[in-house]
């Protein structure tokens, strides 16, 4: 496998290409629609681990790609409380799912790196404190 676009499928019109990119942000989403992720994390390109933003939607996840046949890494970041090992299911069945649906590719492995856990923000005020605000 390789990691640049490949000749996906050719066509009497040309070539269909699906570049890795977008494999990666399919990937991106379908690791983050599973509940319990926290985020994604940074952790191939050395970065530190933060909660993943819109603007991009591939932070934390790794693709090689062939002919017919891709390979995904994605690294992530847990929300206390959960299960890992049903979250990292989860993930592989869902980034498995949604690349095989759009691109036709055969997703022949999903790897999941947990990264970092997720504590619930502790900072939020507790209810009894709001009853003694000045409205």
């Amino acid at each position: 496998m390789n990691t640049i676009a490949a000749d996906y499928e050719k066509t009497d019109m040309g070539t269909i290409q699906i570049a890795p990119e977008v494999i990666e942000v399919i990937a991106g989403l379908a690791t983050v629609e599973v509940e319990g992720v926290a985020g994604m994390s940074g952790g191939f390109a050395g970065g530190i681990a933060e909660l993943l933003g819109r603007k991009n939607l591939s932070k934390g996840v790794k693709v090689e790609v062939g002919q017919r046949e891709a390979a995904v890494d994605v690294s992530i970041i847990i929300e206390y409380g959960n299960r890992i090992p049903e979250i990292a299911a989860e993930i592989q069945r869902n980034v498995k799912r949604s690349i095989e649906m759009m691109t036709g590719l055969t997703v022949v492995e999903v790897n999941v790196h947990i990264h970092d856990v997720h504590f619930k923000n502790a900072d939020k005020p507790a209810e009894e404190d709001s009853a003694y605000r000045v409205k």
